[in-house]
Order: C-alpha cells, then structure tokens, then sequence
C-alpha cells in the first residue's frame, strides 16, 4: 500500500508539473476534445468530462497542452479552461477545431478570438440521426462532396447545390447545414496541405481510443485525480512521441500561415498611420 501510495504520489507530480508547464512559441492550430467518465464524487458516481487540448506549434510538431476535469461541458467551464492555456503562454492560434458545443464555441470567441471549425466527420453523422435509413448514405455522400473540394468557392458552389437538392425532400438537414456553413468551411481559409487535418478531431481518434481503452478497464474512478492522473501518464507518453517523431506538419507550409498573419498586421498598422 505505501508503494502504490509513493507511485501515485511521483505519478501526481510528474502529470501536475506536464499540465502546468508554460507554453513558449505560437501554436496556429489547436483541437479541443471531451470523453465522459464515471467519476465518484460526494458518495455519488457521476459523469464528469476529461477535457485534452492538443495543438500543433509553429515548428510543425503536435503537442499536448491541457487536461482537466470538469462536472460538465459548460460554457463556464471552457471560459476556465481556455483562460488557464492562455495564462500559461498559449498564443498564435489561427483556428480551434472541435465538435458542436455552444458553450464551448463562445469561450472560443471570448478567450482565443480565432475561428472556429465544426468537425465535418461529426456533422456528417448528426445528419444521419435526421433522415431515414435509406437515405444515409445519399446525405453522407452528398455533405462529403462539400469537404473534399479543390477550393473555398468550390465547396461553397457544391453546398449551395445541395441545398437546393435537399431543402423539399430533407428541409431539417438543408436547414442545418446552411446555418452551420461558415463553420463547416473554415478550414478552406488555410493551406490546402492542411485541411485533411483541419476539417475534423479524427487525427486524434487513434489517442482517444487509447484513453477510452484504459479509462474502460477502470469503470468507476475514485475521484477526478485518479482520471487525471491515467489520462494524464498516458498523453505525458504521447507527447514525447510526438515530439521526437517527424513534424505533424511542414515547417514551410506552418511558415505560409505565420507570414500570412504577419503580412496582415503589417497592412493594419499602415492603415492606421497618417497620410
């Protein structure tokens, strides 16, 4: 029992000085993701959500940046979230990509004052829940078409057509998707070597089935330290992975958003001059 109790111990601080650490340089891009779990808490099990935020630095390597845990997907709890990451030195963000949540799109808008990508890959199978079954396939192929355009004005010519295709047969979806467009699109606003990556969460599926793998062995954590502690252990290891592996992306194609960005204040500045 006092091994286990000086492991946790060692554990604890090696995850709290990972979360806490400062975050030097600009990270362009960054993913924020949310997986449920049965936590005990007050004599009670409840739901709690394990919050990663994962961002690729203007090196072109991803990183891990932020875990925490939090009763619910609040707009309050972001607020908190986000204002932490960007204490610690969180800056440069260009876009934020993340599944549908208000509270979650607001914080954004507050706090990093970026865009906002909806994740396509989500999107699509929350449609699937408003047509028949007979009908999926012909959506999913249909919004498909919309993301694997060859350009801005390409996806939005093929939206506005299926628009058209769908608002009598399928008017909740075309209502949906002409609401959610501008969120849908974003990722067209960067360089097309990056939207693979940027139109959804799924580069980071393969980690988030390793955390719900070991979280599902545990069942029921004793408290939100536990859930830390694992989830944490296990990203301070993909962190190093990342780090050490080839860029996530090119260090010439980060290179093309950072001037972008610097271009841009340049043409602010020299309109705020006189004469």
């Amino acid at each position: 029992k006092d091994r286990v109790s000086t492991i946790c111990l060692e554990l604890d601080e090696r995850v709290d000085a990972f979360r806490n650490r400062p975050l030097e340089g600009e990270f362009p891009y960054l993913w924020l993701d949310a997986k449920h779990l049965k936590v005990r808490d007050q004599g009670h099990v409840r739901s709690k959500a394990l919050v990663v935020a994962y961002a690729v630095h203007a090196s072109g390597h991803r990183e891990v940046i932020g875990i925490d845990i939090g009763e619910t997907e609040t707009e309050a709890f972001w607020l908190e979230f986000l204002r932490g990451l960007r204490a610690r030195g969180l800056q440069g963000i260009r876009l934020a990509v993340s599944d549908q949540h208000e509270g979650l799109k607001t914080a954004i808008e507050r706090i990093l004052a970026c865009p906002w990508q909806r994740c396509t890959v989500h999107f699509v199978r929350n449609m699937q829940g408003h047509c028949r079954r007979n009908e999926r396939g012909l959506v999913s192929a249909a919004l498909r078409e919309i993301f694997d355009a060859t350009s801005l004005e390409a996806a939005k010519a093929r939206l506005g057509e299926v628009l058209e295709r769908f608002r009598d047969p399928l008017p909740k979806i075309a209502e949906l998707l002409e609401s959610a467009e501008e969120d849908l699109l974003a990722f067209y606003q960067f360089p097309a070597a990056h939207w693979p990556k940027l139109r959804s969460t799924n580069p980071l599926e393969r980690v988030n089935r390793e955390i719900g793998r070991r979280t599902d062995v545990v069942g029921i954590f004793p408290n939100d330290a536990s859930a830390i502690r694992l989830a944490g252990a296990l990203l301070i290891e993909q962190n190093d992975e990342w780090l050490v592996n080839r860029r996530y992306l090119s260090a010439e194609s980060i290179a093309q958003i950072l001037q972008g960005q610097d271009d841009h204040e340049r043409e602010e500045i020299a309109e705020l001059k006189p004469g």
